[in-house]
This record gives structure tokens, sequence and C-alpha cells, in this order.
């Protein structure tokens, strides 16, 4: 019990630690290409803090288990939007940006859509397979081709976060470019990425030895410590980010993440090993991920009508959704 205790101990300093380094790295880069930090929340902390989802997948493939890929994906999503973003929101209110809506909704319903279709004759293919991952290329390409646009205007303007786009951090709190080394930066991103990741698995090792030890169910320890602790890299870092002022990648994590995981966990688990679609799958998961989705969709849209930020009240109603959803689980595999 005390070796479990430690675990989560140590993980959550280490996994805090490691969270700081990582966003301060990823500001610090684009803020030395005038890099949209949308974009870095939505490519490099989204894609990145999937790394567990993407080995949980690849590996159940690879053992011939290829079918745990889907719930370990949608779940995912569903805990990114009800309880990442929800903790981040109660935690320090989320601000918008109109271009949101325009672009990192619009691939993300999109994906989710085609994910959806795919999956209605019952199977994931390797030709469906490669479509996800074509779309998840296509979104990469089209990121970077906006990134590059947005750095030749602000170096233009002469400008590093754009009035226009309404971000609330001053240039006084921005790293100066001239200083940051690029290099050295991105070594600590890598290095903070692989350490956010492996204390998060330090700390699902520990919770679960200590479930175990109290008498839980597998049932019970699956529903609860495992599928937050796949989740734990988005909710630090998506907080740390939000309390530090950088709300564009607090919601690019999600966003980034939501999208990954639709194309590019399935996609590649489904190209190592074709995969049967379980019935609940789609009575269930899908539902359950579109509609959070359109939610989350109509809460921005909602406040950029009102006061521009996702309040603390909406990050509570998410929580309680979790909640809401947990419970249904739990029941349901219990009847």
């Amino acid at each position: 019990m005390l070796l479990s205790l430690l675990a989560i101990i140590v993980g959550l300093a280490i996994l805090i630690y490691s969270a700081d380094v990582f966003i301060d790295s990823a500001v610090a880069i684009a803020t030395k290409y005038h890099m949209p930090k949308m974009l870095i929340g939505a490519l490099i902390i989204g894609v990145g803090t999937s790394a567990p989802e993407m080995v949980v997948s690849a590996l159940s493939a690879m053992a011939g288990s290829p079918g745990l890929a889907l719930g370990n994906a949608y779940g995912s999503n569903i805990v990114n939007i009800m309880l990442v973003l929800g903790v981040t929101a109660i935690i320090a209110p989320i601000v918008i940006q109109k271009q949101v809506l325009k672009t990192d909704f619009v691939w993300l319903i999109s994906s989710t859509i085609i994910s959806v279709i795919l999956l209605l004759d019952g199977q994931i293919d390797r030709l469906d397979a490669g479509i996800l991952v074509a779309v998840l290329v296509a979104n990469i390409i089209v990121q970077i081709i906006y990134a590059k646009r947005h750095a030749k205007a602000a170096q233009e303007s002469a400008i590093l976060a754009s009035d226009e786009h309404a971000y609330e951090l001053s240039q006084d709190e921005l790293p100066d470019p001239i200083k940051v080394n690029t290099a050295k930066s991105l070594i600590k991103l890598v290095a903070g990425l692989v350490v956010l990741v492996l204390s998060s698995r330090l700390i699902v090792w520990g919770a679960v030895e200590l479930a175990k030890l109290w008498g839980l169910s597998d049932l019970i320890i699956g529903l609860t410590i495992v599928a937050v602790g796949t989740s734990l890299p988005e909710l630090v870092s998506s907080i740390i980010a939000a309390r530090r002022g950088e709300f564009e990648m607090a919601l690019g994590n999600v966003l980034g993440s939501n999208l990954f995981n639709t194309t590019g966990v399935v996609g590649i688990a489904a190209l190592i090993a074709p995969m049967a679609v379980d019935p609940e799958v789609l009575s269930r998961d899908t539902v359950v991920m579109c509609a959070i989705t359109l939610v989350l969709f109509a809460m921005c849209a909602f406040a950029l009508k009102k006061d521009g930020q996702i309040g603390r009240m909406s990050g509570v109603f998410l929580v309680l959704c979790f909640i809401g959803y947990s419970g249904w689980l739990a029941y349901t595999a219990l009847i």
C-alpha cells in the first residue's frame, strides 16, 4: 500500500513539473516562429498528449485485440470534453476565439462524421483506416499552411499576439523570440512530453494497485482510474495552460487530441489489424461522443455571443455529464 501511495504522490509531482516544462517549451516555440498558440495546442500538445491512447491502441492491435482501440479512442474523446475541459473551465474560464469555430471545430466535426459513417458497416478495414489517416494528414498540412501565413502576417505587422484575434495574453508576458533557443526548446518539449506520459502511467499503476487492495472490481477500476488516467496528460497540460492565460492552448489541446484519437489512433490500429465494430460502440459510445462534441460547439458559439468564454458553470455542467456518463456505464455493465 505504501508503495502504491508513493507512486501516486511522486507521479503527481512529476506530472505537474513536466507539464510546466512542456507548456513553457510550446509557448517559446510558438513565440519564436510567430505561430498561433491554437495551432501549438492542437498539433504539438493535442497530438502529443494522445500518446497514451496511441500506445494502448497499437499494442492492443498487435496483441490481437484491435477492438479495444475504438473504446480507447472514443472513450478518451468523451473524457477529454467532459472532464478535461470541464475541470479546466472550473479552475480558469476558457476564452474562445472565433477562428476556433471556423476551423478546428469544422475539422473535428467532419472527422467525427466520417468515422461514424465508416463504422456503419460493422467493421473498419484497411481502406477505412487509410481514409482516417488521410484526413489527419490533410488537417496537419492545412494547419501548417495556416501557421506559415499567420507567421508572415505577424512579421509584417511586427506583433507576436494579434489583438484582432482577441488574445488576452499581453506581449510582455511572452518570451523574447530573439532569446528563444529552438534546439533547447524542442529538447525540453520532447522530454517534457515523455515524462508527462510516463508519470501518468505511474499514477495509474499506483491507483490500480490501491483499488485492488481495497477490493474494487476490475470493471470499476477500468471505468474510473484507467479511463481518467489515460487523459491525465491532457488534463494537467490544459489546466496549466489555462492558468497561465494560454487559453488557446487549453482548448486546442482537447480539440487536437480528439481529432487525433478519432483519425490517427483508430486509423493506425486498423492498419495494423482490421477490426469488427461492437454494436454498443454505435448505439452508445459514438452517440455520446457526437452529442458532447456538438454540445461543446454550442457552448463555444454561445460564449462568443455573450462574454467570449466558457465559464465555471459550463465547466460544472461538463463534469456532471462525466459523472452521469460514468454512472450509466457502471449501471449498464452490472445489470
